[in-house]
């Protein structure tokens, strides 16, 4: 009997699997009018590509990504355009923006590698034993030997050879290749180290022929990793507080504002920024002048920190806060907020390590505080406790929780999930930005105290345009963007410090820290086409927008609107041509 089920079972499994996949095909045909199938099908492939390639500088993992990429322009180029849904036609447009820019990025990348090839001279036959060893190749430990050997003899000419290297073709070679060549040296070692941990103990010869020359390598490694930070870069590599990243220029910069759909020059946005900027100085000093301190916005700024809460009230606080903004955009029919959502957030405190990097909240399902332990310097504890105080932290709250970043990750596990793939800062933190306007707006703000503690963050957003995109074009260094903080926003110089750190060292793009203003003058300039026009209410405007993913904001207009689209769609959308401040 049970035979004959079994039978069943695989009879049924026989006919309900799609026909192209038994075929050996991709299974991607059953639904014409969407993109999704595709799109889940690029995403699992380059998650196991990018599994399998590893080894940093490889030319046959940039030559495999390529052959990707490229596969995949060409069969999307396939792909009838017209016969897709309005949904369809916006992934399209996404899915090939996002190929033709990755694409993009691996050519930019191998030529920046090309570019310092000359400092690495002795790599090749180490990236060979990586890839080797990616590749499953036997390795034969006294060959292997011959090679780490080689290599260090080789290291050693290179690190002496370094001095002559600070020129290319007559002129001062770049900082930034410097900087660019240590980090791959890192990269390199780390991985030199994981292959040794492989071999290691498990194949006794390989040990016993390899165990003194890897060691010598390993160290021939992080030398010449510092000799071309100092010689090169300029950098001492014992200074942990030094801050270094690799601005990436003009073109490069040009090239990601196309990807993230924006139609203006960087040049254009600084000054977009300084427009806001002008905006919230005026509000800035009105807030100073009703409290009694005439036009010194700093002394306002400054009797504002210091009315923190003691140590360990902190969670009470934020607790406090982030109902009371659910119970704001709830009670004004704002926005939908699922029961489920309101009740899955959670806290935790941050620690001392990381609050040198992240000074102030990070949120998402968890929102993490920043406050001071009992370990820090008297200093250190106070900058913490004036940096997040009431005024300030209630423009930080609802920005990490509801309306902001809590809602989002909600939303976008139930709402075109897919679409994360497409994820953008300017959608993530322009959304959380916007509400902050929105509510200012919405008289959110009940004190001039309160004023000025959301101004210090709108002040801050502007500034994250000026210096990070200054400090990409090479006009700003590390040290001129932190007194830039200082001097311009009123951070503590700690605080401005570990802002920067954030935005060079943290992994994060190089729009990332632009993308919050100008992500919210993109949905607010939506608000004012959309609602303030009457088309639509608050409520089912931000519903769409929240539930349409982390697409570029650009598309999501195309979404609410019924402008014709065709598969190579370029914006012209100048969002940000009114004029500043408040509607």
């Amino acid at each position: 009997m049970r035979t004959v089920f079994a039978c069943l079972i695989l009879l049924t499994l026989v006919f309900v699997i799609p026909t192209a996949i038994l075929a050996g095909g991709d299974g991607l045909s059953e639904s014409p009018r969407e993109m999704r199938p595709h799109l889940e099908r690029f995403s699992a492939d380059l998650d196991t590509l990018q599994f399998k390639y590893r080894v940093p500088m490889s030319s046959q993992r940039h030559d495999r990504l390529v052959e990707f990429y490229e596969g995949w322009l060409d069969r999307i180029a396939k792909i009838d355009f017209s016969a897709l849904n309005r949904d369809g036609q916006i992934d399209f447009i996404l899915f090939k923006n996002l190929l033709v820019h990755d694409l993009g990025q691996l050519r930019e990348e191998d030529a920046k590698d090309r570019a310092i090839a000359d400092l690495l001279d002795f790599s090749e036959p180490l990236i060979g034993l990586l890839e080797d060893r990616e590749n499953l190749k036997p390795m034969e430990g006294e060959k292997a030997a011959r090679v780490l050997h080689e290599l260090h003899l080789n290291i050693e000419k290179a690190t002496t050879t370094l001095a002559s290297k600070q020129e290319v073709e007559g002129e001062a070679r770049s900082r930034t290749d410097g900087i660019r060549a240590s980090r791959r040296v890192r990269d390199l070692n780390r991985s030199l180290q994981q292959w040794y941990a492989y071999y290691a103990g498990y194949d006794p010869l390989f040990t016993w022929w390899c165990k003194k020359p890897y060691e010598t390598l390993e160290m021939d490694l992080r030398e010449l990793g510092d000799a071309i930070s100092t010689t090169i870069a300029g950098i001492d590599p014992k200074d942990q507080d030094k801050i270094v990243g690799e601005p990436i220029g003009a073109e490069a910069l040009a090239a990601e504002l196309r990807f993230e759909m924006i139609p203006y020059s960087p040049e254009e946005l600084v000054e977009i920024a300084e427009r806001e900027f002008a905006w919230c100085d005026a509000q800035m000093a009105a807030a100073a002048k009703e409290l009694g301190f005439g036009d010194d916005w700093r002394a306002a700024q400054e009797h504002v920190k210091d009315l923190y809460v003691p140590p360990g009230q902190q969670p009470n606080l934020i607790r406090e806060l982030a109902e009371e903004a659910v119970d704001f955009v709830e009670s004004r029919n704002l926005l939908t907020v699922p029961p489920l959502c309101k009740e899955s957030w959670r806290m935790e405190m941050m620690s001392p390590e990381r609050q040198k990097v992240s000074p102030y909240f990070l949120g998402g399902p968890t929102i993490i505080v920043s406050y001071p332990t009992d370990e820090m310097s008297h200093a250190d504890k106070l900058m913490s406790l004036r940096g997040n105080n009431p005024h300030f932290s209630r423009a930080t709250v609802h920005h990490e929780l509801i309306p902001g970043h809590h809602l989002q990750a909600f939303v976008t596990k139930r709402f075109y999930p897919y679409r994360q793939m497409f994820r953008t800062p300017f959608w993530i933190e322009g959304w959380a930005l916007y509400w902050e306007m929105l509510l200012w707006d919405l008289d959110f703000p009940r004190s001039a105290e309160d004023r000025v503690g959301m101004l210090f963050w709108r002040k801050h957003r502007c500034a994250r345009i000026i210096f990070s995109l200054n400090y990409h074009l090479e006009k700003m260094t590390p040290d001129e963007c932190v007194d830039f903080l200082v001097e311009r926003v009123g951070h503590e110089r700690n605080n401005a410090e570990a802002e920067v750190r954030r935005s060079v060292m943290g992994g994060y793009g190089p729009l990332y820290q632009a993308a919050y203003m100008l992500g919210g003058l993109q949905i607010r300039s939506l608000y004012g086409d959309f609602v303030q026009s009457g088309t639509m209410s608050p409520l089912e405007f931000h519903d769409i927008v929240i539930r349409q993913n982390a697409i570029p904001i650009a598309m999501i207009r195309a979404r609410l609107n019924s402008e014709p689209l065709s598969p190579d769609f370029r914006t012209k959308w100048r969002f940000a041509e009114k004029d500043s401040g408040s509607d």
